[in-house]
């Protein structure tokens, strides 16, 4: 079992206080978005195991059965086929979606093809994997995710009385469900950029104005002022979680997270298909072909406890699995399964993985087959794979 150093990344729309607050560390005044955990290529996690400091994915390479567990191999492959992470969103995210695992391996292998750098900034598909991804909150959450239906979007679009505004409502009260939706999306992504500057500028003060239901959508405005996304983001259901509760985010299904702090797993991917509230490239043809057409409720997830207190949150893929455990003074210790490897990570309290103490910000890498034992009282979360 290894204690983890990992890496804080520091994009623009980060919290400047949430991480720090968890750590327990003075915030330095720049923006702490993402910390990393795992053995992911772009910010490893790090172990001493007495012979220096190591990446963890260096290590894993060097054994992968060892590590990782045979089953695991055989499944996935001689890699950790997750990412786990604290996000602190302080500004809205990107609106985006992710590819299934059959687009991602067409849209890299296409990439290849046609010799497009991996680091180009109009690079689709940075590998060939999907990006499944599950957001527990720590703190109170706000997000999009999912359509709403064309009749809700219609009415939420209608009650800020813009005039270039009316079509997109015409066509939500008037299309099926999945034409609506595509048309609506498609119009507001390929409008004339100065004509939709001027909508967006027009339904943002109007938002701003009636308050209520449309109060999130100022927001996303005044930190994406003219962007097509604060339009394609009303599109969307509104989601708050509190503490405990999580969202799954499958294929397809467009997504943005808008403020608050979480422990954050994913598929060990990078492929993102941007669809506003972003400087970035956005590729529409290419989302457009990627988006699921259909209204869904986000479905939020509540752990489903165990009679050995932990709590997991059930997803329908394998590459991830996210449980935790929270424990109070005197519980009894936990042995923990130990057929493939694990990353722990603390959230709240002073618990003892083993012999390695936690706090609040701290995790430790358990390889496959070591037993470890959980006691003391605090909250941590679990993460491994299903094989």
């Amino acid at each position: 079992m290894d204690r983890l150093a990992n890496t804080v990344r520091p994009y623009a729309w980060g919290s400047t206080t949430a991480i720090p607050t968890l750590l327990g560390i003075a915030p330095t005044g720049e923006p702490q978005a993402e910390m990393w955990l795992g053995a992911h290529p772009g910010a490893p996690s790090r172990i001493d195991r007495g012979t220096g400091d190591h990446a963890l994915s260096a290590v894993i390479d060097a054994d992968p059965e060892a590590e990782l567990g045979t089953p695991a191999v055989e499944k996935f492959g001689p890699r950790l086929p997750f990412l786990l992470k604290l996000l602190a969103a302080g500004a809205p995210l990107s609106l985006q979606v992710h590819p299934d695992l059959a687009q991602a391996k067409e849209g890299y292998a296409d990439e290849e093809r046609r010799h497009v750098p991996i680091d180009a900034p109009h690079r689709n598909y940075k590998d060939a994997n999907h990006k499944p991804e599950l957001i527990c909150a720590l703190t109170p959450f706000d997000g999009l995710c999912g359509f709403r239906t064309p009749a809700e979007s219609a009415d939420l679009l209608a009650s800020l009385e813009v005039d270039s505004l009316e079509p997109y409502v015409d066509i939500l009260r008037a299309r099926p469900e999945e034409a609506a939706l595509r048309e609506v999306l498609t119009a507001v992504l390929t409008a004339d950029p100065t004509e939709m500057k001027a909508t967006v500028t027009e339904a943002a003060a109007a938002a701003e104005r009636l308050g209520g239901a449309l109060a999130p959508y100022a927001s996303i405005a005044h930190h994406y002022p003219g962007d097509p996304g604060v339009i394609a983001a009303m599109l969307l259901n509104y989601v708050q979680l509190q503490p405990g509760e999580a969202l799954f985010l499958g294929a397809g299904i467009p997504h943005a997270y808008l403020n608050g702090l979480g422990v954050e797993i994913m598929a060990n991917s990078d492929n993102v298909l941007r669809c506003g509230l972003t400087p970035k490239h956005v590729d529409v043809p290419e989302l457009l072909r990627i988006v699921r057409f259909e209204a869904t409720e986000p479905g939020i997830l509540r752990p489903e406890a165990a009679p050995d207190g932990e709590e997991l949150y059930d997803t329908p893929i394998d590459e991830f699995r996210l449980s935790r455990y929270v424990r109070s003074e005197g519980s009894a210790s936990v042995r923990l399964p130990d057929a493939t490897a694990q990353i722990l990570l603390c959230t709240a309290g002073t618990p003892w993985a083993g012999e390695l103490a936690l706090a609040p910000g701290r995790s430790v890498f358990v390889p496959a087959g070591e037993t470890v034992e959980l006691t003391g009282p605090g909250t941590v979360f679990r993460a491994t794979v299903v094989a």
